[in-house]
């Protein structure tokens, strides 16, 4: 079984910064892909950012230049550092792991943007 901790998230205020980290553990081979989703409040979940394996990065128009994604592949955590971040980057952030044809997710963690 695979395991998705997130971590690093709660309140910050606009303009500032905040770094949220999820830790994959459990029987984990062949990741092809590890990303960051976030749900708002009365919204759908969507795409913040993924990394590939091989460390190609995509993200959403509204973070793009505001926010980074990395990966640590040995201890198979991903980065999502959100600079600047502003009051519509309030949301459960969500962590997704693909794996062979499989995605697993984590509980999520809440970031609060303050204005």
């Amino acid at each position: 079984q695979v395991q998705l901790v997130e971590s690093g998230g709660g309140l910050v205020q606009a303009g500032g910064s905040l770094r949220l980290a999820c830790a994959a553990s459990g029987y984990i081979f062949s990741v092809r892909v590890m990303g960051w989703y976030r749900q708002a409040r009365g919204k759908q979940r969507a795409l913040v950012a993924t990394i590939t394996s091989s460390g190609t990065t995509t993200y959403a128009d509204t973070v793009n230049g505001r926010f980074t994604i990395s990966r640590d592949k040995p201890k198979n955590t991903v980065y999502l550092k959100m600079h600047s971040p502003n009051t519509e980057d309030t949301a459960v952030y969500y962590c997704d792991l693909a794996m062979g044809k499989y995605s697993y997710w984590g509980h999520g963690t809440q970031v609060t943007v303050a204005s």
